[in-house]
């Protein structure tokens, strides 16, 4: 038996799409959410009156209200992989003195939900909830390769986007990445997926020992050598196993 209340439901995804599209007018939102015009007009009506979303004029476009911030504070006091990997990172960055982040799976994507950005002029700049292709760059290989056999499989089946010369898209090529990334433990990547940029990623995961994010380091090339890399990458490693132990895991 389900207790699924439509408009809620609806009203909800209404509420992402804001979120990750905010600035758009109601056609939009409507035909983005798959509702009429009419029916987003209200669902939106009622967000604003609950003071979730607010309108912009003139051109009457929508964005996240006020009590978005209150619910999205509370995710983050709340939700223990999040709020750790807030303690991990500026530890983890000062050490390697160069951008870190935690990116999760959600379906065949990756999402950034926490950064550490390095006090450089030149660095990677990265935003919460950015989303990258899985199986492009260190950490989107390295979920890839932790990440359930299906979910492998439909996405080695698809075509690979080409971001750069470097980027893997030749399917036994990127299923050798995987199996060398399950082996060491770590992963890495050199202009993958933007050019003149080089990263490495580690697994983090939970009590159960399943993987639920990676721990990320991105850097322009020009100044990290091939030596130097390596010793990211065991800063990676360790700040990793750190964020691990935090979150229950015990090494077999």
């Amino acid at each position: 038996m389900t207790y699924t209340v439509d408009a809620v439901l609806k009203a909800m995804e209404l509420l992402f799409v804001v979120a990750e599209e905010g600035g758009k007018g109601v056609t939009e939102l409507a035909k983005r959410s798959g509702n009429t015009k009419a029916r987003a007009f209200r669902l939106l009506s009622t967000l604003e009156e609950c003071g979730l979303v607010r309108r912009t004029m003139p051109g009457a476009s929508y964005s996240l209200g006020y009590r978005a911030l209150i619910i999205g504070a509370a995710a983050q006091n709340q939700l223990n992989l999040i709020q750790i990997a807030n303690e991990v990172l500026a530890a983890v960055g000062t050490e390697c003195n160069e951008s870190v982040l935690v990116r999760i799976r959600e379906g065949n994507e990756t999402v950034c939900i926490a950064w550490w950005d390095a006090p450089h002029a030149v660095r990677v700049h990265n935003q919460l909830g950015t989303r990258r292709p899985l199986g492009v760059g260190a950490s989107g290989k390295l979920l890839l390769a932790y990440a359930p056999v299906e979910l492998q499989t439909d996405v080695l089946a698809q075509d690979m986007k080409k971001f750069t010369d470097h980027t893997i898209v030749k399917r036994s090529d990127l299923k050798k990445e995987l199996k060398k990334i399950t082996e060491d433990g770590l992963s890495a990547s050199e202009a993958e997926r933007t050019a003149e940029m080089v990263a490495v990623a580690a697994p983090v995961r939970d009590a159960s020992g399943t993987v639920v994010a990676s721990l990320s380091m991105s850097a322009p090339a020009s100044r990290v050598s091939k030596s130097l890399l390596k010793k990211h990458a065991e800063v990676i490693r360790r700040g990793a196993e750190r964020f691990s132990i935090a979150l229950g895991y015990v090494a077999p």
